[in-house]
């Protein structure tokens, strides 16, 4: 028994080294996968947002075949169950985003009544995209479109019916003389606590707008939600400041459909897709 426990000592002792020089290494490894773990995780918390992120982030956002079916059953009085129908038409040099838009009755979805095109202009470079500031802010321009009849339905058409890229870039290098401006939304990230992601107005005076009831000047208000859902209010007023047109208990609240009719992932245009929670994740501090 002796021997037994004097040759047990012996080999304990030769073991020794060896022992010791693996449980140092594994400790250096498990250190390193913490280390590791640690700065992935910092900086997947840290994340930044660029100023094309915001863009592209409120450009997916309002893509799709949307409606206010549950607005107008809430509220059959109010509130009719439009169809809203927005797709990629063009990525512009400055990183703003090209997108068509139609609305139609829900019913009639390929009559539309309402014909856009949207630019979502990046905000200014070494700012976040949370000012107020008018000539700062990110941007949704509205332009309407004076050849309707050409982009009809553009979003439901095969590739090779659409108008070219080349040819939609083109309408917003002479917007001026094929189209016309309509309004401007200076949007803004929403503070914490919001529902919504983005939000904004036209200035308080509005756009010049002479198009129906004796209105002089439109108003804009838009609210960018999760899940894609898009919140919009137009209004009409003449000079004394009544409301002549739009609905007046709020915005139209769109919501994505279910399953669209039309599939956009065939579109080669369509902007780089991720889960909104992701994309928008960790600070949103601007980087050129």
């Amino acid at each position: 028994m002796c021997t037994g426990s004097d040759s047990g000592l012996g080999s304990d002792s030769k073991s020794d080294p060896d022992s010791n020089g693996w449980s140092r290494a594994r400790g250096a490894v498990l250190k390193s996968l913490v280390l590791v773990g640690g700065a992935l995780l910092l900086r997947r918390l840290t994340k930044s947002t660029t100023r094309w992120d915001h863009a592209r982030i409120v450009a997916e956002s309002l893509n799709g075949e949307k409606f206010s079916k549950e607005q107008a059953a809430r509220d059959p009085d109010n509130y009719f169950n439009f169809r809203w129908l927005s797709c990629p038409a063009a990525d512009m040099v400055d990183g703003s985003k090209v997108l068509y838009f139609e609305q139609a009755f829900w019913r009639t979805p390929h009559k539309p009544f309402r014909q856009r095109f949207f630019m979502v202009k990046p905000c200014a470079k070494e700012l976040k995209c949370d000012v107020e500031e008018l000539n700062r802010s990110m941007k949704l321009s509205t332009y309407a479109i004076r050849d309707a009849e050409e982009y009809k339905n553009f979003c439901d058409r095969p590739r090779d019916q659409r108008p070219q890229p080349e040819e939609v870039i083109g309408f917003y290098r002479y917007v001026q003389d094929i189209a016309e401006h309509l309004t401007t939304i200076h949007l803004k990230r929403c503070e914490r606590g919001k529902r919504c992601l983005y939000e904004g107005s036209t200035p308080a005076d509005g756009f010049p707008n002479s198009w129906q009831n004796g209105a002089t000047y439109c108003t804009s208000e838009l609210a960018v939600l999760k899940n894609n859902e898009i919140h919009a209010w137009d209004r009409g007023f003449d000079d004394d400041g009544n409301q002549v047109w739009g609905v007046k208990g709020g915005p139209y609240e769109f919501k994505p459909a279910p399953s669209s009719s039309f599939n956009d992932v065939l579109n080669p245009l369509s902007f780089a897709s991720q889960p909104l929670g992701k994309r928008i994740e960790g600070s949103f501090v601007l980087q050129e």
